[in-house]
């Protein structure tokens, strides 16, 4: 509830307000004027019937938060206020909930694999963004019983669909669908293995097995948007 004072020679700073949850929209109004600036995770909003995520935010048990540092800026459409932030003089294309990914595996744990997302469909990213895959998110089904190691293995490229975003440096991935996995791996001896099945690649010098969990997909008809991949 905003309490405006009728008399200030600037009414668009002269307010006070008894909700903390509503603090951005008073911030919002008081920067009216100039885009106000934020930080990665910081919260902007409630999530609303009226304010919602936009380019450059998340949404995280209610509340709007930042992914990056930049601009705020507040769009009207269709009477629902879009909360977005702009990093300026950074590349604008960042990843949203359900877009498909290319990323390139660079640390497994025993509950998840980290990955630097390279290309955002076709797009080839300038600075890549972090992401992290869950083991419960590697497969669609017996998710208990995987393992990461068995799964992805550090330098493998895989096709991967954004989730939801719950951290404000990390984007969740996940490669729960037939189409989704690695498409590029490369043998422990540095050869670029070839599927033998949706579960393991063949190394075809040594013809040694790794296990995988493979993309149904033609990995000679995948476009990695020219990035160079890590062996």
């Amino acid at each position: 509830i905003l309490t405006w004072f009728p008399n200030c020679p600037n009414p668009k700073v002269c307010c006070v307000f008894v909700s903390a949850e509503i603090w951005f929209k008073v911030i919002l109004i008081v920067c009216s004027m100039e885009n106000p600036i934020c930080l990665p995770g910081q919260r902007l909003s409630i999530c609303d019937n009226v304010y919602t995520c936009g380019q450059g935010t998340y949404q995280r048990q209610g509340y709007i938060y930042s992914m990056l540092a930049g601009t705020v800026d507040l769009v009207d459409r269709n009477g629902v206020k879009v909360i977005e932030v702009h990093s300026t003089g950074e590349q604008t294309v960042i990843p949203t909930q359900g877009d498909i990914v290319t990323a390139q595996v660079y640390i497994i744990t025993q509950q998840f694999a980290k990955c630097y997302i390279k290309c955002i469909g076709s797009t080839v990213l300038r600075s890549p963004y972090r992401g992290l895959i869950r083991r419960e998110n590697i497969r669609a089904t017996e998710k208990d019983k995987t393992e990461v190691f068995k799964s992805l293995r550090p330098g493998d490229i895989v096709l991967a669909r954004v989730l939801p975003m719950t951290e404000a440096h990390s984007y969740q991935l996940s490669t729960a669908e037939n189409e989704l996995g690695v498409v590029i791996a490369h043998s422990e001896h540095g050869y670029p293995m070839v599927p033998v099945s949706w579960t393991e690649m063949q190394c075809p010098k040594t013809l040694v097995k790794e296990p995988r969990k493979v993309a149904k997909i033609i990995p000679e008809n995948i476009d990695t948007g020219g990035i160079v991949v890590d062996s």
